[in-house]
């Protein structure tokens, strides 16, 4: 079996050739990410695998087709990159990761909670200039506050489960409510409670139409001043200008994010030698309030090795025509 390893990195090749002593595929590792300029670069393989960045729309997945491309591996979880029903149409079978380590991306939630709200990184800054000031170092007791969780799905549970050991009043909002975790004490209710009660609100919910842009301009107006703001999931979830106002206003008190609506453009590359164009990008970064990561959550050995193993094991049992657990259908992802 041939795959296509589009948006490669040292670590990806690392990852996957450790995979692989079980499945001995044949990969051609692909730095540049997929879209309709490098389908091209596809041409005679089984399979493609792509990453968060990679853009599979219907045109791309049409000549995907035409080449024979016959699957479409997804190495994480999230799916919005991908147009599931035209790859359904075309006889391309799609697969992808649910879950790797929910707990890498729950402890990262947790540390840009903790870094913005003690100001670590400007505290270490500080010293190593020689600088001892406390000023404008003050943070919150985390204990007694309510926490708001927006998805409750594995990596949404374990982050309650983290914040529960904070002695935090946890609100949560998922379409499906899990009742072991409201038997924990996490209360599910209204989106719009959530937000007007929540002093932290962590987004664990993926991308789809309804949630884009859930946090919004009226979204932020609801909520509480200073409201601590923590996006591990995708960027779209928050509309980013809206968010500049907030964070202008006061109403947002600190913003972390490892996930950026245009992020695309600047994720996962050396862009140090650049000038950034992305003024949004750049304004937010002008604020002491904001902590942007580059959707470096996932990143840790054993989430980085769950994705190789699993998406290995999802690429050789569709090519031995077995149903495959992760393959993604229309009427599942889009409910008709």
């Amino acid at each position: 079996m041939k795959i296509a390893i589009f948006s490669t990195k040292e670590w990806v090749r690392e990852a996957f050739d450790r995979a692989n002593k079980k499945h001995h595929m044949e990969f051609s590792y692909l730095e540049p990410r997929l879209n309709i300029d490098t389908v091209g670069l596809a041409a005679g393989h089984d399979a493609v695998c792509l990453f968060a960045n990679d853009s599979c729309d219907a045109e791309v997945i049409a000549s995907l087709q035409g080449m024979g491309v016959r699957t479409i591996a997804l190495r994480c979880a999230g799916f919005n990159n991908v147009d599931v029903r035209a790859a359904s149409a075309a006889g391309i079978t799609v697969v992808r990761v649910p879950a790797y380590s929910p707990y890498s991306v729950a402890e990262h939630a947790v540390g840009l909670i903790m870094v913005l709200n003690r100001r670590y990184h400007r505290a270490y800054n500080r010293v190593r200039e020689g600088n001892f000031s406390l000023d404008g170092l003050m943070g919150f007791d985390i204990r007694g506050k309510t926490v708001g969780v927006v998805g409750t799905g594995q990596i949404g549970r374990v982050f309650c489960g983290i914040m529960a050991g904070f002695s935090t009043r946890l609100l949560a909002y998922d379409l499906f409510p899990n009742e072991e975790l409201a038997s924990t004490g996490v209360e599910y209710v209204a989106l719009e409670r959530l937000f007007a009660e929540a002093d932290i609100i962590s987004l664990h919910c993926p991308l789809t139409r309804d949630t884009h842009h859930v946090v919004d301009r009226d979204a932020i107006a609801t909520m509480k001043p200073g409201v601590t703001l923590i996006n591990t999931s995708r960027g779209a979830l928050i509309d980013s200008v809206a968010a500049i106002e907030g964070l202008k206003q006061g109403q947002i008190g600190n913003l972390g994010l490892d996930v950026y609506e245009e992020e695309e453009d600047l994720f996962f590359e050396d862009l140090s030698g650049q000038v950034i164009q992305d003024d949004v990008f750049v304004r937010l970064q002008t604020f002491p309030n904001v902590l942007i990561t580059a959707h470096q959550a996932f990143f840790t050995t054993e989430a980085v090795t769950t994705i190789a193993e699993t998406t290995l094991e999802n690429l050789a049992t569709v090519h031995a025509g077995r149903d495959c657990a992760n393959r993604l259908v229309p009427e599942k992802v889009y409910g008709t």
